[in-house]
Protein backbone atom coordinates (compact mmCIF):
# COMPACT_ATOMS: atom_id res chain seq x y z
CA UNK A 1 0.00 0.00 0.00
CA UNK A 2 1.40 3.23 -0.91
CA UNK A 3 1.98 5.52 1.93
CA UNK A 4 2.97 9.19 1.16
CA UNK A 5 6.40 10.47 3.33
CA UNK A 6 6.51 13.67 4.65
CA UNK A 7 8.14 15.38 1.99
CA UNK A 8 6.21 14.21 -0.59
CA UNK A 9 2.59 15.21 1.34
CA UNK A 10 5.12 18.98 1.18
CA UNK A 11 5.73 18.74 -2.40
CA UNK A 12 2.22 17.54 -3.33
CA UNK A 13 1.43 20.65 -0.84
CA UNK A 14 3.50 23.03 -2.75
CA UNK A 15 2.44 21.71 -5.72
CA UNK A 16 -1.26 22.23 -4.93
CA UNK A 17 -0.63 25.90 -3.64
CA UNK A 18 1.41 26.65 -6.42
CA UNK A 19 -1.34 25.77 -8.81
CA UNK A 20 -3.82 27.79 -7.75
CA UNK A 21 -5.66 30.11 -10.14
CA UNK A 22 -9.10 31.52 -10.35
CA UNK A 23 -11.37 29.00 -11.37
CA UNK A 24 -13.62 31.25 -13.77
CA UNK A 25 -14.54 34.85 -13.81
CA UNK A 26 -16.97 35.66 -10.85
CA UNK A 27 -16.21 32.08 -9.08
CA UNK A 28 -13.87 32.57 -5.90
CA UNK A 29 -10.35 31.34 -5.69
CA UNK A 30 -10.64 28.00 -4.11
CA UNK A 31 -7.60 26.71 -2.21
CA UNK A 32 -7.20 26.07 1.58
CA UNK A 33 -9.81 23.57 1.91
CA UNK A 34 -13.36 22.33 0.59
CA UNK A 35 -15.09 22.84 3.77
CA UNK A 36 -14.86 27.35 2.44
CA UNK A 37 -15.66 26.57 -0.92
CA UNK A 38 -19.24 27.50 -0.52
CA UNK A 39 -20.84 25.18 -3.86
CA UNK A 40 -20.79 21.51 -4.34
CA UNK A 41 -18.94 22.14 -7.60
CA UNK A 42 -16.95 24.58 -5.83
CA UNK A 43 -16.32 22.01 -3.53
CA UNK A 44 -15.79 19.02 -5.97
CA UNK A 45 -12.75 20.85 -7.35
CA UNK A 46 -11.28 21.62 -3.70
CA UNK A 47 -11.48 17.85 -3.22
CA UNK A 48 -9.74 16.90 -5.97
CA UNK A 49 -6.88 19.66 -6.20
CA UNK A 50 -5.99 18.12 -2.68
CA UNK A 51 -5.21 15.14 -4.71
CA UNK A 52 -2.55 16.93 -6.77
CA UNK A 53 -0.02 14.26 -8.45
CA UNK A 54 -1.99 11.41 -6.64
CA UNK A 55 -0.66 8.02 -8.98
CA UNK A 56 -2.91 6.98 -11.53
CA UNK A 57 -3.56 3.04 -10.91
CA UNK A 58 -6.04 1.26 -12.83
CA UNK A 59 -9.46 0.25 -10.77
CA UNK A 60 -8.04 2.14 -7.35
CA UNK A 61 -10.56 5.08 -5.84
CA UNK A 62 -8.48 6.67 -3.35
CA UNK A 63 -7.12 7.68 -1.41
CA UNK A 64 -3.85 7.71 -2.69
CA UNK A 65 -3.84 6.52 -5.83
CA UNK A 66 -7.00 6.71 -8.58
CA UNK A 67 -8.39 5.67 -12.08
CA UNK A 68 -10.52 8.50 -13.92
CA UNK A 69 -13.94 7.21 -12.76
CA UNK A 70 -12.20 6.58 -9.05
CA UNK A 71 -11.30 10.03 -8.51
CA UNK A 72 -14.61 11.74 -9.10
CA UNK A 73 -16.33 8.89 -6.91
CA UNK A 74 -14.03 9.46 -4.23
CA UNK A 75 -14.30 13.33 -4.49
CA UNK A 76 -18.27 13.16 -4.46
CA UNK A 77 -18.35 10.09 -1.81
CA UNK A 78 -16.62 12.90 0.55
CA UNK A 79 -18.95 15.15 -0.38
CA UNK A 80 -22.14 13.26 0.37
CA UNK A 81 -22.80 11.57 -3.06
CA UNK A 82 -23.05 8.15 -4.47
CA UNK A 83 -21.23 7.74 -7.88
CA UNK A 84 -21.04 4.10 -9.80
CA UNK A 85 -16.93 3.10 -10.27
CA UNK A 86 -17.03 3.43 -14.56
CA UNK A 87 -16.77 6.88 -16.39
CA UNK A 88 -20.13 5.27 -18.19
CA UNK A 89 -22.16 4.17 -15.78
CA UNK A 90 -21.36 7.81 -14.09
CA UNK A 91 -23.08 9.51 -17.09
CA UNK A 92 -25.41 7.24 -16.78
CA UNK A 93 -26.09 7.34 -12.70
CA UNK A 94 -29.25 8.61 -11.08
CA UNK A 95 -28.64 12.13 -9.96
CA UNK A 96 -26.30 13.09 -12.62
CA UNK A 97 -27.99 15.42 -14.96
CA UNK A 98 -27.01 16.06 -18.25
CA UNK A 99 -25.66 19.77 -19.35
CA UNK A 100 -24.58 21.22 -22.37
CA UNK A 101 -21.22 23.44 -22.67
CA UNK A 102 -22.92 26.48 -22.22
CA UNK A 103 -24.10 25.35 -18.85
CA UNK A 104 -21.24 24.17 -17.64
CA UNK A 105 -20.21 24.72 -14.53
CA UNK A 106 -16.76 24.49 -11.68
CA UNK A 107 -17.42 20.97 -10.36
CA UNK A 108 -19.38 19.53 -13.46
CA UNK A 109 -18.38 15.94 -14.65
CA UNK A 110 -16.48 16.30 -18.23
CA UNK A 111 -16.64 12.54 -19.97
CA UNK A 112 -14.56 12.01 -23.21
CA UNK A 113 -16.11 10.25 -25.98
CA UNK A 114 -14.21 7.68 -27.92
CA UNK A 115 -14.79 5.34 -30.10
CA UNK A 116 -18.55 5.43 -29.91
CA UNK A 117 -18.96 5.43 -26.05
CA UNK A 118 -17.66 7.44 -23.23
CA UNK A 119 -13.76 6.18 -21.89
CA UNK A 120 -12.63 8.97 -19.39
CA UNK A 121 -14.29 11.21 -16.77
CA UNK A 122 -13.11 14.33 -14.60
CA UNK A 123 -14.30 17.20 -12.92
CA UNK A 124 -14.33 20.79 -14.24
CA UNK A 125 -12.10 23.25 -12.83
CA UNK A 126 -13.42 26.08 -15.12
CA UNK A 127 -10.96 28.01 -17.76
CA UNK A 128 -11.24 24.64 -20.07
CA UNK A 129 -9.76 22.88 -17.49
CA UNK A 130 -10.49 19.51 -15.41
CA UNK A 131 -8.82 17.80 -13.09
CA UNK A 132 -8.50 14.56 -13.85
CA UNK A 133 -6.22 10.99 -13.68
CA UNK A 134 -5.84 9.46 -17.10
CA UNK A 135 -3.42 6.95 -17.33
CA UNK A 136 -0.55 4.65 -15.90
CA UNK A 137 2.37 6.70 -15.42
CA UNK A 138 0.33 9.87 -14.86
CA UNK A 139 -0.83 11.48 -11.39
CA UNK A 140 -3.56 13.69 -10.98
CA UNK A 141 -3.59 16.92 -12.34
CA UNK A 142 -5.25 19.36 -14.31
CA UNK A 143 -5.86 18.40 -18.09
CA UNK A 144 -7.32 20.88 -21.39
CA UNK A 145 -10.48 19.86 -22.23
CA UNK A 146 -9.11 20.99 -25.68
CA UNK A 147 -9.29 18.39 -29.52
CA UNK A 148 -11.83 16.29 -27.16
CA UNK A 149 -15.05 15.20 -27.95
CA UNK A 150 -16.92 15.56 -24.42
CA UNK A 151 -20.54 15.83 -22.74
CA UNK A 152 -21.53 16.67 -19.82
CA UNK A 153 -23.04 15.79 -16.50
CA UNK A 154 -23.94 17.76 -13.02
CA UNK A 155 -24.11 15.82 -9.65
CA UNK A 156 -27.04 16.62 -7.38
Amino acid sequence: MFRPTLSSVRARLAAVVASLTLLAPGVALIGTSPAQATTLGQRAVAEAARHYQAPYRYGAAGPYRFDCSGLTLYVFARLGRSLPHSAAMQYNARGVRHVSRAQLAVGDLVFTIRSGGIRHVGIYAGNNQMWAATQTGDVVRKQSLANRILVFGRVS
